[in-house]
């Protein structure tokens, strides 16, 4: 493919970046070299019939919002359609993901509920974990439980939902900053796995 032949002849100067990025026909162009971006946008629109809608703002159900401040990243409208679809726009919210009292096992003694349904919202949940990762422990419980998913099991997912519905605007925000220090922060609960007594660590990263 001629584009390709020359994209990879053309070289950057050291320590500059120019990223094309493609799912299906969605593509973004991101970098901090200019010229050659635009070269890129050339070289697709002689290849491929393209349009160019300026700046990301929507993006395979992500939103990104730009200011002096910095680059905010959500998915508000994936989690109100996801609440809709299901019929929970209109419920309770909560106010924390996960009920810090209830344990999960993979047989609770509860009645089983719709197996595919639950692999879905839970599939969904995952989705969403890459721009909230207040979710993401709450997520990675319930996605052990897919195998056999039980009523308690989707009472859990229901309150990961809930807890969306009063925080859908939530995300991930990056601030434009000179600050180039890496700060890792770590915790564990140890032996909170009711089954196998095992630890669950976690850990943020900031950069």
């Amino acid at each position: 493919m001629s584009i390709r032949s020359h994209i990879i002849c053309e070289t950057l100067p050291k320590g500059k970046l120019a990223i094309i990025i493609v799912y299906v026909d969605d593509i973004i162009l991101t970098g901090d070299h200019e010229e050659k971006i635009d070269l890129l946008k050339k070289l697709l629109t002689k290849e491929f019939e393209i349009k160019d809608l300026g700046n990301l703002k929507y993006f395979l159900g992500m939103e990104i919002a730009r200011s002096k401040k910095g680059i905010a990243v959500s998915q508000r409208k994936y989690i109100l359609d996801l609440l809709n679809e299901i019929g929970m726009l209109g419920c309770k919210p909560a106010e924390t993901p996960m009920d810090t009292t209830v344990k999960l096992e993979e047989s609770d003694g509860s009645a089983p509920v719709d197996k595919g349904r639950y692999q879905r919202l839970v599939g969904k949940l995952i989705y969403l974990s890459h721009t909230r990762p207040d979710i993401g422990f709450s997520v990675s419980v319930v996605s052990q439980l897919m195998n056999n998913p039980t009523e308690k099991h989707m009472t859990a997912v229901i309150r990961i939902l809930r807890y969306l519905k009063m925080t859908p605007g939530k995300g991930l925000f990056f601030q434009r900053t000179t600050k180039k220090e890496i700060e890792i922060f770590s915790d564990a609960d140890w032996a909170g796995l009711v089954t196998d007594r095992r630890s669950t660590s976690g850990y943020c990263s900031f950069v």
